[in-house]
C-alpha cells in the first residue's frame, strides 16, 4: 500500500493600510470560514489612539465580518492563520430559498441580459455538471486574463463585452452564465495558495448532481488549497474591505498563502467542493 499524502497546512496572511481622512466604519472580510477547517489564527487592528472598536459578526453563508470604528487617522490592519487540512466538505446546499437566491441575476451578475447568447452557447436543462464545465473552459479560452482590466463599475456584461477581466470577472462570468442557463451559481473570494502574482482571488460555485463545486475560470491556482473566505451573490456582497460611513482610502495590502508541505495537483477538470 502506497503511503498516505502528508497533512496540508495552508497558511495564510494579510496586511491592510487606510488613511482614514474622516471617521469611518470600515467592514473586513479577510477571516479565513470556519468551515475552511481549523485554525491557529491572530488578528490585529491599530489605530494612532490604539484599538479601535470592533464588532464581529457572522453572515449566514459563515462569512465573518469585522465592522470597525475608525477614528480620523492611520489604521492598521493584520491577519494570519494556520490552517490544518479540512475533512470532507461539509458546506451544504442549504434551503430551497438558497437556491432561488442563487438562480436571481444581481449587481454584478445580471444573468437576465445574458440569457439569450448562454442559452443558444451552453443549452438548458438538464446535464448541468456538463455545462458548467463548458462554460468554465469557454471563459479560460475566450477570455483574456489582463490585470488592471476593468474596476469596480464593471459586471459580467461587460467582460463578455470586451473579452477581458480579473479573476473577479472571470468568476461573474461564469456566475451570470450559470444562472442564465438554470443553475444556481455564487461568488467566493479565498486564499489561493500557488496564486502568483499573489492577492486575493475570486472563484465561483456552482450547484449541480446535489453539490456545490468550486470553478476556477483562470486556472491560476489549484482549488483543492484554497481557503474560503466570504461566500455571496457577487462580489458586492465579498469584499475584503468596505467603507460604509465616513472617508477613508486603501494605502496598501499584501496578501500571503502557502500551502505546506506542497501545493496539491489540480488538473481543473474533476470535481472539487470548497469547504
Amino acid at each position: 500500500m502506497a503511503p498516505a499524502d502528508p497533512p496540508t497546512t495552508r497558511v495564510v496572511s494579510c496586511d491592510l493600510e487606510l488613511e482614514v481622512h474622516e471617521p469611518a466604519e470600515v467592514v473586513l472580510q479577510i477571516e479565513a470560514a470556519p468551515s475552511a477547517g481549523p485554525a491557529r489564527a491572530e488578528l490585529t487592528i491599530a489605530a494612532a489612539a490604539g484599538p479601535p472598536p470592533v464588532t464581529e459578526l457572522h453572515d449566514p453563508s459563515g462569512t465573518t465580518l469585522h465592522v470597525v470604528q475608525a477614528p480620523r487617522g492611520h489604521l492598521v490592519v493584520h491577519y494570519r492563520a494556520a490552517i490544518a487540512e479540512p475533512g470532507p466538505a461539509d458546506h451544504r446546499p442549504g434551503t430551497g430559498l438558497d437556491r432561488q437566491v442563487h438562480l436571481r441575476p444581481s449587481r454584478y451578475c445580471p444573468s437576465d441580459h445574458l440569457t439569450g447568447f448562454a442559452v443558444a452557447e451552453f443549452g438548458a436543462g438538464p446535464g448541468e455538471a456538463a455545462r458548467i464545465t463548458a462554460i468554465t473552459d469557454w471563459i479560460h479560452h475566450r477570455v483574456g486574463y489582463v490585470p488592471g482590466s476593468s474596476d469596480v463599475h464593471d459586471s459580467a456584461e461587460d467582460t463578455l463585452l470586451t473579452g477581458a477581466g480579473t479573476c473577479r470577472d472571470f468568476a461573474h462570468l461564469g456566475i451570470a452564465l450559470c444562472r442564465a442557463t438554470g443553475i444556481p451559481a455564487r461568488f467566493a473570494s479565498v486564499y489561493a495558495p500557488g496564486l502568483s502574482p499573489m492577492d486575493f482571488h475570486a472563484v465561483f460555485e456552482a450547484f449541480a448532481d446535489g453539490r456545490w463545486t468550486v470553478h476556477d475560470p483562470t486556472g491560476l491556482a489549484p482549488r483543492p488549497s484554497m481557503v474560503r473566505v466570504a461566500t455571496g451573490r457577487d462580489a458586492a456582497d465579498a469584499a475584503f474591505v468596505a467603507v460604509t460611513a465616513g472617508l477613508c482610502d486603501l494605502a496598501s495590502v499584501t496578501v500571503s498563502a502557502v500551502a505546506e508541505p506542497s501545493l496539491p495537483h489540480d488538473d481543473h477538470t474533476s470535481p472539487v467542493e470548497l469547504p
